[in-house]
């Protein structure tokens, strides 16, 4: 005689803690689910306001500069340092996980300090200033004899100072080299940490050049931007820049996207940012709006999905790279006008530098738990997610969705600029009807003025 018994194992029946009920199994078959998709836009609804009742995007300031930030540099090879420098001459060397400085060096430079990177290997960091030297620093490793509480001291030892003929504006270094470049005066030039004079000199009008960036995947390019409102391309294997593309306004910082090898983006004094393929200038591929003032500096996260932006309307937004307008920005009473913006390496958080002398750190997600998450909580977020993710495009959820909080002054200036930009459309209608104008070009392209070879 055969006995039949069911069998059930008590991991797949109980849930993670011995003192929770019993799993509750649910049969998926959508006939049985009539009100499935009401049910999931109500949650959906609740979960975009649950995201902004908890939206909690500043985590902590790290004071201690004496003056007004004016760089700030990731070390690629560590979640942990990043370097950041003052209008006074002062460089810090910062810990995040332990919100403290390692190091610091208050006479690096004899005026402000103008550009800092840190080498592609992680050991060591390049400051340029406005005193016409470059200075070539030793970057230790923070898990080496460091300890929580420790006085902040200058282990960090300087290995080369450079000096050139002008006062520099901007460094950035190579991602697989030993070369940096700088610019200052009306020239760039390329150097190497082992030689006292420059590689290559680049020159191209009588503009001074202000910015400049390397590309992380074509190692060998970079652009820069100059006060005649240009922007060029240079290849270190030619004698001369490559490409000139010139704009209406001025172009404060570039970015090169570190996964889409011909994309930049770069920050200009229209409020606008502007996203070019360096293959054809004649268009930009998108126009980011959302700022009141003019943009100074914009950093991409690892990831090439996002990019963050800092402006002189004392905000901090964050774009997708695809899209047009910010979905986040961040604002305190007490921010001052931006002067750097970086994303961390692990994507997570964004640094702020402004002239307030305080460095600002923020969640790259407003609402992002910091806490160690339980399996239930993971999947528990990752649903509302995807909910919200899914209904986006519906009414409620948008409008709850894009809703912030601003200041009342960048509330002014919004709906100021709005007048503005209806008065300009009626008056190119009405150019249309009464046939005294042309078509007028799209904005990707009307902000561009010429190109040069």
């Amino acid at each position: 005689m055969k006995v039949k018994t069911i069998a059930r194992s008590e991991e797949q029946m109980t849930r993670e803690r011995p003192t929770d009920t019993m799993k509750v199994h649910r049969n998926l078959d959508p006939a049985l689910h009539p009100f499935e998709r009401a049910r999931e836009y109500t949650r959906a609804v609740n979960a975009t306001k649950l995201n902004k009742v908890f939206a909690k995007p500043f985590v902590h300031a790290f004071d201690g500069h004496r003056d007004g930030i004016s760089a700030l540099a990731i070390n690629k090879k560590s979640l942990r340092s990043f370097v950041s420098g003052a209008h006074n001459g002062e460089i810090r060397v910062w810990d995040i996980s332990e919100k403290r400085t390692v190091c610091e060096h208050r006479e690096a430079h004899k005026g402000a300090v103008r550009g800092l990177c840190v080498t592609p290997n992680g050991e060591g960091f390049v400051s340029c200033g406005a005193d016409q030297t470059v200075k070539i620093w030793r970057l230790k490793d923070l898990d080496i004899g460091t300890m929580s509480g420790q006085e902040p001291e200058n282990r960090d030892s300087l290995r080369e100072t450079i000096l050139g003929d002008n006062g520099f504006s901007a460094i950035d270094h190579s991602w697989d080299s030993d070369t940096f470049a700088t610019c200052g005066s009306t020239v760039v030039q390329t150097w190497n940490p082992n030689r006292k004079k420059a590689l290559h000199t680049y020159n191209w009008g009588e503009a001074s050049v202000h910015t400049l960036r390397f590309n992380p995947v074509e190692s060998d390019l970079f652009a820069s931007g100059a006060s005649d409102r240009s922007i060029c391309l240079y290849d270190m294997r030619a004698a001369t820049p490559i490409r000139k593309v010139v704009l209406t306004m001025m172009s404060n910082a570039i970015c090169w996207n570190p996964m889409e090898a011909f994309n930049f983006t770069v920050a200009n004094e229209d409020h606008n940012l502007y996203t070019f393929d360096m293959r054809n200038l004649k268009s930009a591929i998108n126009v980011h709006h959302d700022f009141v003032s003019a943009v100074t500096d914009v950093d991409y996260s690892p990831t090439g999905r996002e990019f963050v932006a800092g402006g002189y309307d004392r905000t901090v937004r964050i774009f997708n790279a695809r899209e047009g307008h910010s979905r986040e920005v961040y604002h305190t009473k007490r921010m001052q006008r931006l002067s750097a913006v970086r994303f961390t390496m692990d994507t997570k958080y964004v640094l702020s530098g402004s002239e307030d002398m305080n460095i600002r750190l923020w969640k790259s997600e407003a609402a992002a738990s910091l806490k160690t998450m339980l399996p239930r909580e993971r999947k528990k977020r990752d649903y509302n997610a995807k909910l919200v993710q899914r209904f986006s495009q519906t009414t409620e959820v948008k409008r709850i969705g894009r809703h912030r909080h601003m200041p009342k002054q960048i509330l002014k200036a919004k709906r100021l600029k709005q007048v503005m930009d209806e008065a300009d459309h009626r008056k190119e209608a009405h150019r249309k009807q009464h046939g005294q104008g042309t078509d007028a070009e799209p904005e990707r392209k009307r902000h561009i003025i010429r190109n040069e070879r």
